[in-house]
């Protein structure tokens, strides 16, 4: 049970400690990621599509450069079998296309579909508009510091699920 009066790891109490201890983040996190699987996975329901899918859509808009297969097999931490399997159900479902760029026509790069994208944005509106209203609570500085807590955490993550893959 989260009591607001708890004590943190580190011996303080009161509702301030409260609000920083472990288990009051692990909770918000866990219920933020429990809103945002349930739209992902209706979503993916509402598509015709594995949630694994979805993850490899949000890959593929979110890379600073164009994603490759392997690229994508990286992040997603599938066998490449998986990701061709994935790749061809979006392909065929309109939401990404395979497009050779390069001089080596065995390079493959993936981008979200632009009608695909219209699609996704007006589903996901929800999401938006709860971020948007969310963060009108908050001021700049305020908002820097929950980027930069949410940045970390990323890395964390990341460098935790390198570890587990060895």
């Amino acid at each position: 049970m989260n009591d607001p009066g708890r004590e943190t790891e580190d011996g303080e109490q009161g509702p301030a400690a409260a609000a920083t201890d472990l288990h009051a983040f692990a909770v918000a996190l866990r219920r933020m990621n429990g809103e945002i699987n349930r739209l992902v996975h209706a979503f993916a329901g509402d598509h015709g599509l594995h949630a694994t899918d979805v993850q490899a859509l949000a890959a593929i808009l979110d890379a600073d450069v164009p994603m490759t297969p392997k690229r994508l097999r990286e992040h997603l931490g599938l066998t490449s079998g998986a990701v061709t399997a994935c790749v061809d159900r979006l392909e065929r479902a309109g939401h990404v296309r395979r497009v050779r760029e390069s001089a080596d026509r065995r390079v493959v790069h993936l981008y979200y579909a632009a009608d695909a994208r219209s699609a996704a944005r007006t589903y996901f509106r929800p999401l938006a508009e709860a971020t948007d209203a969310a963060r009108s609570r908050f001021t700049g500085e305020e908002l820097a510091v929950v980027l930069r807590f949410l940045a970390a955490m990323n890395e964390e993550l990341g460098t935790g699920a390198d570890r587990h893959r060895r």
